[in-house]
Formats: C-alpha cells, structure tokens, sequence
C-alpha cells in the first residue's frame, strides 16, 4: 500500500514512524515544510484509510496540542522480513524432518488454524456457505479471492496472489499448509487445480465432498 501513497503522505507517515509518541500539526508542518491545511488534509485522508489516529493531547501551557499516531495498521505497510524468518523456519524444519515432515508439520498447523476458525464461524453448515466464509476470509488475508465460482456441484476458489509464493517456489511443501487449512475449515476434499507455484496464472481450489 506504501507505494499507492503520494509523496507527501509517505514523508508525513515516515515522520510518524520515527516519533513514537506522535506529532502535532505544528510539528508535521515544519518537519515537512508544508502548511498546517495541507498536514490536515493529508491527516484526514490517512485517517479515513485507518493509517493514522488521534493519540494524546499534550499540554502547551494554553489550549492543549493533539498528537497524531500512526495506527498497527499504519505500521505494517513499512517493510518487514517476514519471509526471511519463515524461509529460514522452514529450512530448519526440512533439514531436521526432510520434505515428508515439513509437509506433515505444515499440514497439522493447517488443520490447527481451520480448527480455531471453525470455532468462530459454528453457524455455517452447508459446504457452499463454508467455502464463501473461507474465500471472505482469505480475502481479507491479501489473497485476492474474488468471488467463488462454481464447476458442477463443487464450488471452487480462485486466488490470483498467493501470500506464500515466494516461500512456496523454494519449498512446493508449503501449499500443504493451504490444503489443510481449506480442507479442515470446509469439511471438504480440495483439489489444487492450478497452482501459481508450478507457473499457473492463478492458485484454483475445488471443493469436493470426502465421501
């Protein structure tokens, strides 16, 4: 999302992100050498993107001063080596198990995860209304999801950004964490289709029934 931000809003978050305890418009305004309606616009428009958040006030020895914050979410869009923790995780656990552990140990977190979200989600009980939880749910998750779609009497599930594919190119075991996250929430046997990690343009989940 970073890159979606104009230049100014980047420099006004990165300000933020350096000051933990927040500025004030005055402060944004001088560091940023900009008018104070100019930091409220850029404010009010990171704000409604839920970037950035009114903190503390801070006394000023007249009418106290509003520090502005930037919110969890605010922070997550500056870069972080996520993917080099988890890549250097799973080659630990594939020298330690090999690939048949890997993809056992990846499969059980996978059924765990569908386990707890189930929990959630008690109310849904045919497998359509499950797969349409299940593709709301990884939507949210940045897999770009779209609607479910249906072939014959199975609904199916098109994702066209796969939030591990950099891991899964290293490691194809890791798409067994998927499989049994989506098999286990939907009570379903889930065909992997296509996958963008052997070259197709999307990653498409069928959902069959077990019996």
């Amino acid at each position: 999302m970073l890159e979606l931000l104009g230049t100014r809003q980047k420099a006004l978050l990165m300000q933020l992100l350096e000051n933990k305890v927040g500025l004030t418009v005055d402060g944004l305004s001088k560091r940023l050498e900009i008018t104070r309606n100019a930091v409220r616009q850029h404010l009010a428009a990171l704000e409604n993107d839920g970037l950035v958040v009114q903190g503390a006030t801070r006394p000023s020895g007249g009418r106290p001063e509003q520090l502005y914050v930037l919110t969890d979410k605010g922070k997550e869009i500056f870069p972080r080596q996520y993917s080099w923790l988890a890549q250097l995780v799973i080659e630990s656990v594939k020298e330690e198990t090999g690939a048949d552990g890997l993809r056992d140990r990846l499969g059980a977190m996978g059924s765990r995860v569908a386990a707890q979200l189930r929990v959630q989600y008690p109310g849904l009980k045919s497998r359509q209304e499950k797969v349409q939880k299940l593709s709301e749910l990884m939507e949210q998750l940045g897999y770009n999801t779209g609607n479910v779609v249906a072939t014959g009497s199975a609904p199916v599930i098109e994702a066209d950004n796969c939030v591990f594919h950099d891991l899964a190119l290293k490691d194809p075991e890791v798409c067994q964490f998927d499989l049994a996250l989506l098999s286990g929430f939907t009570d379903s046997k889930v065909g992997h289709m296509e996958c963008m990690a052997k070259g197709g343009h999307v990653c498409r989940f069928k959902f069959m029934s077990k019996g």
